[in-house]
């Protein structure tokens, strides 16, 4: 099998398009799979990402970005690759990139999950010859709560502490996370107010169609008095603000695959913890890996070397590759 994609000091590099995919060091031409920091980074030339990903890109990197976009689907001859994009089920706009050289398919998925959470465009399996996977959750201890059960867990939560005069204080990442949550929970219980973080990112995706709930950014005039009973969705980096002061015996939490492990909840110091995750967990990894028909796996961010290990021994021909992707522990302070 020929190498369609190499692993760099730069990032993934398509030696026949001359163009990298999620690249970490600048390059002239970038291929992007979505708008998280770790995967879409400055100074780059240009960038390609789909059409659903570019608001936010565009908001996070500046005005000068040159970014094109792309739809799903669509094949584009870049050099000699045909590439094209397709759902990843991580965030609005995340994709999985196909890229074929001489009748070899190679795919980089970025980061994906295979469960439709109703926001993001649902996962979608693309057959091909090697796959990169991500491994963030690659044990067999990260098992998801089903959305319905996550729904009735969060209501339940919000209600409960609403009753009893409180606010409540969720935190999860600005971008994907925190308007999967706005969208699971029931307004009717109190209001919902945001952190300029999120509420920045919920503008951007507003502005494209993207369907939100109403909600209120915090400002110097808005405290646990004039809003009360109220749900507040914050990044994880944003509760030793000064805001939080004005929304005293708040009840806290964290929505994150790493609130399966207690060892985790204990170090975030939050009163409870919501196991809920962007990314796929051991059963969505493997259903993902099978799905795509391919013989070669590279695992790059997350438990690489247990899940290559585990891979190898389902006979795959697995590989560790060093990145600069950190997966569900980045964004603290976006």
């Amino acid at each position: 099998m020929n190498d369609v994609l190499i692993f760099t000091d730069c990032g993934i590099y398509c030696p026949a398009g001359d163009f990298h995919i999620d690249p970490w060091q600048p390059v002239p031409r970038a291929l992007i799979t979505h708008g998280h920091a770790d995967h879409a980074r400055p100074d780059m030339g240009s960038y390609l990402a789909t059409r659903a990903a570019a608001p936010v890109m565009q908001h996070r990197l500046g005005a000068d970005a040159k970014i094109e976009t792309i739809d799903y689907g669509e094949t584009r001859q870049i050099g000699g690759a045909l590439v094209s994009f397709h759902p990843a089920g991580h965030v609005p706009g995340s994709a999985q990139i196909r890229v074929e050289v001489k009748g070899q398919v190679w795919v980089a998925s970025g980061d994906y999950k295979t469960v439709d959470d109703g926001l993001s465009e649902a996962f979608e399996p693309v057959k091909c010859h090697a796959f990169i996977t991500e491994s963030t959750f690659g044990l067999p201890v990260f098992k998801w709560t089903p959305q319905d059960i996550l729904t009735q867990q969060l209501n339940d939560w919000w209600a409960a502490n609403a009753a009893a005069g409180r606010a409540s204080i969720l935190t999860a990442y600005a971008l994907g996370k925190a308007q999967r949550l706005m969208r699971s929970v029931d307004t009717s219980i109190g209001p919902m107010l945001t952190v300029t973080a999120v509420e920045n990112t919920n503008a951007v995706l507003r502005a494209q169609g993207i369907a939100l709930p109403e909600t209120t950014q915090i400002t110097e005039n808005v405290s646990a008095k004039t809003h009360p009973g109220a749900l507040i969705i914050a990044t994880p980096g944003s509760t030793t603000h000064h805001w939080a002061r004005r929304f005293p015996q708040a009840a806290t939490a964290f929505a994150s695959g790493w609130m399966t492990l207690r060892g985790v909840r204990r170090r975030r110091g939050t009163d409870r913890g919501f196991i809920v995750s962007d990314h796929a967990d051991w059963a969505g990894l493997n259903s993902a890996i099978k799905a795509t028909g391919a013989e070669k796996i590279f695992v790059t961010h997350g438990y690489t070397g247990q899940f290559q290990r585990y891979l190898s021994e389902q006979g795959y021909d697995a590989h560790v590759v060093s990145t600069e992707y950190t997966g569900d522990d980045t964004e603290e302070a976006s």
